[in-house]
């Protein structure tokens, strides 16, 4: 545990909101850029490859007088496009993916400054401008399922009743939350803090997963995955690239292991990070293996939904500020361009969408510029 005088820091602090909305100004202009290198013909991995290191330049810009600061990726640049759930970062000696015209390519990545954590995922559709029939009905189930979620992110608000209206507005446009996926509160350097929204469980998930009340001065990552198909992901023969440091203790044998886990360790502490960031790929993956078998390491799984589905996602952080839930990650949304003939029919769901997502008190005397990104309008 942490000592009595290491008192968890909070965005009870101006500097930490700072901090937070830095990295989610930074997130958001690597996810504008990485946009637009989804055209048909493009690299699945250079597109990634492109994304880090945007991200690593960016924050290597700022806070440069806090020489100890740690700072970078929170989580390695994804693309997973169509039935692809998640976490399809693949490094060089692994299969690429040719971005074709019509993919739903979904675009997963955050940054860190001092461990404050903004992540962010959105979905496009490569080199198309009007979308219709399933994957208008998928794109629009998840992104009005997340501007449900970031009007009920509200401190007093059950974690189920985020994971009711996700299910809800799914089943409108005939679609599934993805089972099981998690949006984590965010701490300092924990990508995964206590609390949770669950999103589809299933009978034994719902026993497991605790509810919880959202409160005052913490923040979540909302991450909405919404399929075509069952909504079941499953792993295929696609290689894991992203992992992260758990907190078990294991004396590894094999010295490979040892040198990859004291890179980890050094180098990423407890955040998520890509084999890509390795100098020698074959040593990392040659290391990962042991600490992953003993626990010491654990993989982001690239998912998969059954072949012909399509799987949409849109992800934001948020934080819980006495001035309202303000959102400091997420691109707009231009829904204009599906056309589904599936629309939201329960006026309980319609009223919800078109309340208001903006903070809900005065702003504070300096918040002035940094209030950009609460949401644009109401759905």
């Amino acid at each position: 545990m942490a000592d009595d005088k290491e008192v968890e820091k909070t965005i009870a602090e101006d500097l930490v909101v700072t901090k937070y909305k830095l990295a989610g100004q930074i997130v958001n202009r690597v996810l504008e850029q990485v946009i637009a290198k989804c055209v048909p013909g493009a690299s699945a991995r250079e597109i990634c490859e492109f994304g880090d290191k945007l991200i690593l330049e960016e924050t290597s810009k700022v806070f440069k007088k806090e020489k100890d600061s740690k700072k970078g990726i929170a989580f390695s640049t994804c693309v997973s496009v169509n039935n692809c759930i998640c976490h399809f970062s693949p490094i060089p000696s692994e299969t690429d993916y040719i971005l074709k015209q019509g993919d739903l390519a979904k675009i997963d990545l955050g940054a860190h400054i001092d461990g404050f954590i903004a992540v962010v995922a959105h979905t496009v559709v490569v080199g198309v401008e009007e979308v219709t029939g399933r994957a208008a009905d998928v794109l629009l189930a998840a992104y009005l399922a997340s501007e449900a979620a970031l009007r009920l992110l509200r401190p007093g608000n059950e974690n189920y009743a985020i994971t009711d209206v996700v299910q809800k507005i799914s089943a409108e446009y005939a679609c599934k939350p993805v089972e099981g996926m998690l949006s984590h509160q965010l701490k300092q350097f924990r990508i995964d803090g206590e609390k949770s929204i669950i999103q589809n469980p299933s009978e034994a998930q719902r026993k497991e997963h605790e509810k919880a009340t959202l409160e005052t001065y913490e923040v979540y990552a909302m991450d909405v995955l919404v399929s075509t198909g069952e909504g079941v992901g499953r792993e295929m023969d696609t290689r894991c690239t992203i992992y992260k440091k758990t907190d078990e203790v294991y004396q590894l044998k094999l010295k490979a292991s040892r040198m990859f886990y004291s890179e980890v360790r050094n180098k990423h502490g407890s955040m998520p990070f890509n084999l890509r960031s390795f100098d020698k790929e074959t040593s990392a993956r040659l290391g990962v293996v042991e600490c992953v078998n003993h626990k010491l390491i654990e993989p982001f799984q690239v998912l998969y939904e059954r072949p012909g589905e399509l799987v949409a996602q849109f992800k934001f952080t948020a934080l819980l500020l006495p001035s309202g839930t303000h959102k400091i990650t997420g691109l707009p949304f231009d829904k204009s361009i599906c056309k589904s003939d599936r629309s939201i029919k329960d006026p309980e769901l319609n009223s919800l969408l078109n309340s208001s997502a903006k903070s809900n008190k005065k702003k504070k005397k300096k918040a002035g510029a940094e209030e950009a990104m609460e949401v644009e309008t109401a759905a």
